[in-house]
């Protein structure tokens, strides 16, 4: 298994976001999420598939022991869904495009284009599967949360920072291992998600690669609490 170390380095200006609850404890080592499967993690995630499906596990077994640790009930998903293309499932009947990855709030569900996530997986690394796939267990919490938001933006960089809190989470407690050039993997990957110009009032906007990795980083260094 891959992961991802993010150094201090990394934290730019801090940036105000809300809506979190209190940060848990991470799975231990070699739980594969509390699944009481008996492989470890590093078993598991030498292939996209099952990096995927660890990314999934472990993302969700971090959010349960978050919110229990609030007093919560962590809902799961209701779906995980791979499809190619224009095949995927529509959500409150708007269809799904291809080159995306999203949670849908009408059923709970997330889906993603598996032939995109894989090109990006091959060309970039493994960075890119546990950077999507917690970015839209946040979108999840959001809903779970009932968070609201001004501007999408705003939505988007809490997602990203909740990906860094679940990843450092995962990371510091032993559950996902590192290995040297992670660091390099996260940074191409949010760079790459990156909006070109810091318009804030569009509707799809997510920000800018500084943005995105400045978010992704002060989650990782301060938790999820800190989003």
């Amino acid at each position: 298994m891959r992961a991802f170390v993010f150094f201090l380095a990394l934290v730019l200006a801090a940036v105000t976001a809300c809506g979190s609850v209190e940060e848990g404890t991470p799975p231990e080592p070699g739980s594969a999420g509390g699944t009481g499967e008996e492989a470890t993690p590093s078993a598991r995630g030498q292939t996209f598939e099952s990096d995927v499906e660890l990314a999934r596990e472990l993302s969700e077994a971090y959010w349960k022991q978050t919110f229990s640790a609030a007093g919560l009930t962590y809902r799961p998903v209701t779906e995980f869904v791979a499809y190619r293309g224009e095949d995927g499932p529509d959500c409150g009947g708007q269809p799904s495009v291809p080159n995306n990855a999203f949670y849908c709030p009408v059923g709970h569900f997330i889906a993603y284009d598996e032939q995109w996530m894989n090109g990006l997986y091959e060309e970039m690394g493994d960075g890119s599967v546990y950077v999507i796939i917690p970015h839209e267990f946040g979108h999840a919490v959001q809903a779970q949360l009932n968070t609201a938001f001004r501007l999408n933006i705003e939505k988007e960089l809490q997602a990203d920072c909740y990906a860094g809190g679940t990843l450092g989470a995962l990371v510091k407690g032993g559950s996902l291992q590192t290995e040297p050039g992670d660091e390099d993997e996260l940074l191409i990957n949010l760079a790459a998600a990156g909006d070109p110009t810091d318009d804030w009032l569009r509707p799809d906007a997510h920000g800018t690669a500084g943005q995105r990795q400045e978010l992704f980083a002060k989650g990782y260094n301060q938790g999820t609490s800190a989003c």
